[in-house]
């Protein structure tokens, strides 16, 4: 097998050889594959997931600087804790902002900067929000959990609140005008926790997600408050329209409405443009493509059971 960095290897090891011809032609092929892609080409300074990383990890920090800032953390230098990260992130933000503009249209750089600038402290602005809101959250699963012993092991365990925090994070910026960094955080969280919440779904305050892992919850679904879903809870789009190219049309709203004080049991799939009406309960493992009004459970239909006692058959 070829080594892919043959610098590492040994000084006593004899180097591959190729056959005749051989590297040339994957050579050849592999930037053939490239110029026939419709990805960005070498050179373009894309969004780095490990900075994206990092600066979420940094505004996390900001929002809860004694879960998440330094250990040893004393509450009279939190404030210039909290000051001293936001002043190293934001310019990093901004450099990100930056590169995910030059993927788009043409901008001129000054305005380009200065648009960069503005989302960057529109970010920055909106923390304060994503705070009260996440307290919210957290507020909720302590209070819908009866396993949760404090609202510290809520927060630093929870897998469901750390989708959401990322959500709420990716959310603003999504708003803001930078889609595909949103979806980037949000696929950060999707990948540790098995959770997939779309930057531009909308999702109300003391929203609980259960254990979690497998929820689905598409990009133009509508969440209102205090709702709570349970593991592989599906959220999606029962079909997709499309233009007279066959081509998916984008931005139509397909996803489920959600509206307050509903929750949502475990394996349910909830399907196109519908509104599940305030207080209601869908439980486990329910298959559901239309409306139902406030109030409702749904439930599935229930099992036939037949006995055949002492021997009796059909």
């Amino acid at each position: 097998m070829l080594d892919p960095d043959p610098g590492r290897r040994g000084a006593a090891a004899p180097p591959e050889r190729w056959a005749a011809g051989a590297r040339d032609g994957v050579l050849s092929a592999l930037r053939a594959a490239r110029d026939a892609g419709g990805l960005s080409r070498a050179g373009a300074s894309l969004p780095s997931r490990a900075e994206l990383r990092r600066i979420v990890n940094g505004l996390l920090a900001v929002l809860f600087p004694s879960h998440f800032g330094p250990s040893d953390l004393a509450a009279e230098r939190t404030e210039g804790f909290v000051a001293g990260v936001l002043d190293a992130l934001l310019p990093s933000l901004r450099e990100q902002i930056l590169r995910e503009q030059a993927l788009g249209a043409a901008t001129v750089a000054g305005e380009a900067d200065a648009e960069a600038r503005a989302i960057a402290t529109g970010m920055a602005q909106a923390l304060p929000g994503i705070r009260e809101a996440l307290d919210k959250d957290v507020q909720a699963a302590f209070d819908g959990d009866p396993a949760a012993q404090s609202l510290d092991e809520v927060l630093l365990c929870y897998p469901g609140i750390k989708a959401i925090a990322h959500y709420r994070v990716a959310h603003v910026l999504h708003v803001l005008g930078v889609p595909l960094l949103a979806r980037m955080i949000a696929e950060l969280a999707h990948a540790e926790t098995g959770i997939d919440i779309h930057p531009a779904a909308k999702i109300g305050p003391s929203f609980f997600i259960d254990h979690g892992t497998g929820v689905v919850i598409g990009a133009t679904t509508v969440i209102g408050e205090r709702v709570r879903l349970y593991q592989a809870v599906t959220l999606g789009a029962k079909s997709f329209p499309t233009d007279e190219s066959g081509h998916p049309l984008k931005g139509v709203p397909r996803h489920p409405i959600v509206e307050d004080d509903v929750v949502i049991y475990a394996g349910a799939t909830i399907l196109g443009r519908i509104t599940i009406g305030r207080g209601s309960t869908i439980g486990g493992n329910v298959w559901l493509t239309r409306s139902v009004p406030p109030g409702s459970t749904i439930s599935q239909a229930q099992v036939r059971h037949d006995a055949f006692d002492g021997g009796a058959g059909i």
